[in-house]
């Protein structure tokens, strides 16, 4: 087993406490799910949020998914002209046997937009 970090992101419906919830545990649970995690192998999650999400901390929601004994830490996303706005992004820090090209990192909703090299545009485009 190794330790790797999983990306992923998704965008919220609107800055409210129940689409915050709604987009980090939809978003949690796709990553487990396609990266057959169980949560005990799950070291740590790192969630951050765009400026213009506020009303709540996904870091709330993840708690749900992920049981009370995985370190948690939510951080602000730097605010950066033109960037996508409503993102809530995770770096999950997993023990796992799949190789660095196995992972299965997951966007959702748009934000697959931020990661044009994963999802088939050519980076640049």
């Amino acid at each position: 087993m190794m330790t790797r970090g999983i990306r992923g992101a998704i965008t919220a419906d609107e800055n409210s406490r129940e689409a915050i919830f709604s987009a980090t545990a939809e978003l949690l649970n796709r990553i487990i799910r396609e990266n057959n995690l169980e949560t005990d192998n799950i070291t740590s999650i790192v969630l951050t949020m765009t400026t213009d999400l506020n009303a709540d901390f996904p870091a709330v929601a993840a708690r749900e998914v992920c049981g009370k004994w995985v370190p948690l830490l939510c951080a602000q996303e730097l605010e950066i002209s033109g960037a996508m706005p409503g993102v809530i992004r995770v770096l999950l820090h997993v023990e796992t046997g799949l190789k660095q090209k196995e992972i299965k990192h997951v966007y959702l909703k748009g934000a697959e937009k931020l990661r044009p090299d994963l999802f088939g545009e050519e980076k640049g485009k």
